[in-house]
């Protein structure tokens, strides 16, 4: 490659940082304060043409290489990487797919929109067990003939909610593992399609990311993406390309945390002279300048393959972001550690910069990840016999199957007439041993020192509704919790309250779950509970997978049907 960009390049790169420094560098630190999604920048972003920068004219793109996206990624990750990632998941994640295996009917109702700016996309891939193991997908997509039935969910989404568009894998085919799984074009509008609260996440928090929540979405036959069967090998392609816009956030944030150390340690004086005076500075920022160049060419490197259709471009895409994101950890630690005290304030942009970082280590692949793929491109591969065995060590590669967190579960869901349902949840209770005679329990007493809990989620609504909640607590002798999301978020409870896996753990003998949809992290805090009950409108809720008893419907319904029952109990 080129040491020296082309003239048009580098006029593109000053283009998106005059933008860069006068519309997103101003606001970086209120963004990061508020979490606010950048609603105004997102609009003149796609006025600007670089949501459709790698992609044809003909479809609403700017008809510009992968160099360019990079080069965008680049600068506005130097100033805020989270507006930053926000370009490289549309770009890469949403977009590239659609591109790349779409139809021309496809391309002309969703690309268009996405390139000139009109909407924004995002990838539905990661699931609470399928992360770096994304052949582990569990939400299905069943054929209904004129339309494909979607239950499942998806965590850590980029951009969702405020994307529109999202490419989502589901199994297609079971039993066919890696084969079995296929990817559909998923419209934020389909009814059954929601979403949860956005996380608070320790960077990029300009970003919004939140999970997926699909309760049987009807998909057009006509949005399957490519073929059928094939969704789990687009996704390995399109993540091939998005390492690229990953490796470009991360040199970014390297480049605005470099720059930011070298002017600090320039002004900033001790002992009679500037410090970047004293040879130990001189020399951190020597490492730091001479690394970001090596980080630059493998970026650019890949960027380039990329577009040139190069066979194998995946081990340049791994190497630029194994070694741009771990850069970035190390040279955001240095920028910090040069400005003193005064990096740990929040304020100093080498702060934000710091947290900004680590992500990238982490996502569209960790690092350790990265390094299995690139021996891949290295090393051959061991070669299988017939019966699936690995020829070098006669080990059968099967996918063993999965165990629940929470252990064997009795899983006895009960559906229809909510008043017959709170009867036989009551029943099954009493035959397990349960009374309902405690009723002096005061539902805000310490749940770590309470027998039971009546935990709410999301899915009550309104603040009043929890009210219902503390009466059923009260009838059942129990303290009250929540999920992350209603103590975090909502603030119904106090943040000393919720369980899951950053709160509070529970291990007494019954926990009963309102509305709450069963994620991992909250499933990891409930792990010891003998007798676990989830009550949620949801069927396709991961609760009900991980429970002894479960009521499918309105808690609306289902709560004061259950309050009488313990009454009579």
């Amino acid at each position: 490659m080129s040491y020296n960009l082309p003239k048009d390049i580098e006029e593109f790169r000053q283009y998106v940082r005059d933008f860069a420094e006068k519309k997103v560098k101003p606001i970086a630190f209120q963004l990061d304060q508020t979490k606010e999604f950048p609603k105004e920048i997102v609009k003149e972003m796609g006025e600007l043409g670089l949501f459709g920068i790698p992609f044809p004219e003909k479809w609403g793109g700017a008809g510009l290489s992968q160099k360019h996206y990079a080069i965008a990624v680049e600068e506005l990750s130097r100033v805020d990487g989270g507006v930053g990632v926000i370009l490289s998941a549309h770009t890469s994640l949403g977009t590239w797919g659609i591109n790349e295996f779409g139809t021309d009917e496809q391309k002309e109702k969703y690309l268009k929109p996405l390139c000139d700016g009109r909407s924004i996309g995002g990838f539905g891939l990661t699931e609470d067990n399928a992360g770096s193991d994304s052949a582990g997908t569990e939400t299905t997509a069943e054929d209904k003939g004129e339309y494909y039935l979607l239950n499942g969910k998806k965590i850590y989404i980029t951009n969702a909610p405020e994307a529109q568009t999202y490419l989502v894998t589901a199994v297609t085919e079971p039993g066919k593992g890696n084969h079995g799984i296929s990817m559909f074009i998923v419209d934020k509008d389909f009814e059954g399609f929601t979403f949860s609260e956005p996380y608070d996440k320790l960077g990029i928090r300009s970003s919004v990311t939140a999970e997926l929540h699909f309760d049987n979405v009807k998909v057009p036959k006509e949005n399957l993406l490519g073929e059928l069967g094939k969704g789990f090998k687009q996704a390995m392609m399109i993540l091939d390309g998005g390492r690229i816009g990953i490796a470009a956030q991360a040199l970014g944030i390297s480049q605005g945390a470099y720059e930011s150390a070298k002017e600090y340690t320039i002004q900033r004086e001790q002992f009679g002279r500037s410090i970047a005076q004293f040879q130990n500075t001189q020399f951190m920022l020597a490492d730091m300048a001479t690394q970001i160049k090596a980080a630059r060419l493998l970026v650019y490197d890949a960027a380039d393959k990329k577009e040139n259709h190069e066979k194998g471009y995946g081990k340049d895409a791994a190497m630029a972001k194994l070694f741009a994101s771990d850069l970035a950890d190390k040279v955001t630690s240095d920028a910090l550690q040069l400005y003193g005290g005064s990096g740990f304030i929040k304020g100093v942009d080498v702060e934000r910069h710091y947290r900004d970082a680590k992500i990238t280590q982490i996502y569209e692949g960790t690092n350790q990840i990265m390094r299995v793929v690139i021996a891949s491109y290295l090393l051959p591969r061991p070669e299988k016999s017939e019966k699936g065995e690995n020829k070098e060590t006669g080990e059968k590669r099967r996918r063993k199957p999965k165990t629940s967190i929470v252990g064997d579960r009795k899983k006895e869901i009960f559906k229809g007439d909510p008043k017959e349902s709170a009867k036989k949840l009551v029943e099954a209770l009493k035959a397990d041993g349960y009374t309902f005679d405690k009723k002096d329990m005061d539902p805000d007493y310490a749940f770590e020192d309470s027998d039971r809990v009546v935990s709410f989620g999301m899915g009550i609504g309104e603040e009043q509704n929890k009210e219902i909640i503390k009466e059923l607590a009260k009838e059942t002798g129990a303290a009250i919790g929540g999920s992350r999301p209603v103590a975090e978020v909502k603030r119904y409870l106090p943040l000393d309250r919720y369980i899951g896996l950053s709160g509070q753990k529970f291990k007494g003998d019954l926990y009963i779950a309102v509305g709450i949809s069963g994620a991992l992290q909250h499933l990891q805090g409930i792990t010891d509970v003998k007798t676990i009950v989830a009550i949620n409108n949801n069927e396709s809720a991961p609760f009900f997978k991980n429970c002894d008893y479960g009521i499918v419907g309105d808690f609306h319904e289902v709560v004061p049907a259950l309050i009488e029952e313990i009454k009579k109990a």
